[in-house]
Formats: C-alpha cells, structure tokens, sequence
C-alpha cells in the first residue's frame, strides 16, 4: 500500500455499519484504474491505495483474528 490523493470525482462508498452524521467516521472505499483506494471519512484528502488481492488477504488475516495481538 502506498500514500496517495484521488479526485474530488471519484466515487466513494462507505459501509452501512457507520451509521448517518458527522460523528460517525469510518473507513470508505473506492476503485479506479484497477486499485482499491482506501481512506478515512474524517481525512478525506488522505488515501491509500492496493490491489484487491492485497486487500483480499489483509480481510481474510483479519477474520481469522490472526491480528487480534494487535489491539
């Protein structure tokens, strides 16, 4: 993953889990040029971007809580 900006054009989703206001920021996601651009709601001039094979393995790593020691 690599520190990048996107255009103010670029459509980004963010999850329904977030909730709706100003007080509920969350991790939104784009795709363009065949990368996932990642960034945070609060932060939108910040993004990250991957592939999503990249993406892929970070979410199943996550689901098996390998990354649990972490928090």
């Amino acid at each position: 993953m690599k520190g990048s900006t996107m255009s103010s054009s670029t459509h980004w989703r963010k999850s329904s889990f977030s909730g709706i206001g100003e007080d509920n920021h969350c991790v939104e996601v784009a795709v363009m040029d065949s990368k996932v651009w990642l960034r945070e709601s609060d932060i939108p001039a910040t993004a990250i971007t991957t592939t999503p094979g990249q993406l892929a393995t970070f979410i199943r790593t996550v689901k098996t809580g390998a990354l649990d020691h972490l928090s």
